[in-house]
């Protein structure tokens, strides 16, 4: 599955409607996002069960502004709905897939606790 565009419209559905939901905040004059867009777009069609998601925070600024992007890229992970994961810069291949694996990694139950404290 490659990438798809997420905007203010469409984000809160595919995070309630995936398992895991990956979401790079992102701008065409941002040079380290332009580094990052190929690792992602790779990442995203080795693992066609996850939702890879881009945000263009320059499109979508107000967006960005609820989800306090402060840097870009920034990459957001959701896991069950779940924010699980939340930081600036652009990630190496390698610690992209070890990120994926920690996400499918956590315990349903662990999540299950989380949004009933919500």
């Amino acid at each position: 599955m490659s990438t798809i565009t997420l905007t203010a419209d469409t984000l809160k559905d595919q995070i309630e409607q995936n398992d895991i939901v990956l979401i790079d905040f992102w701008a065409a004059w941002c040079g380290p996002c332009r580094m990052f867009a190929p690792v992602f777009e790779n990442a995203s069609e080795q693992h066609p069960d996850i939702v890879f998601g881009k945000v263009d925070t320059e499109t979508e600024q107000e967006l960005a502004a609820a989800a306090g992007i402060t840097s870009i890229p920034t990459l957001m992970a959701f896991r069950d709905e779940v924010l699980v994961f939340s930081q600036p810069g652009a990630l190496a291949a390698r610690d992209l897939e070890d990120l994926i694996g920690q996400i499918r990694a956590i315990d349903p139950a662990e999540l299950t606790a989380a949004k009933a404290r919500a």
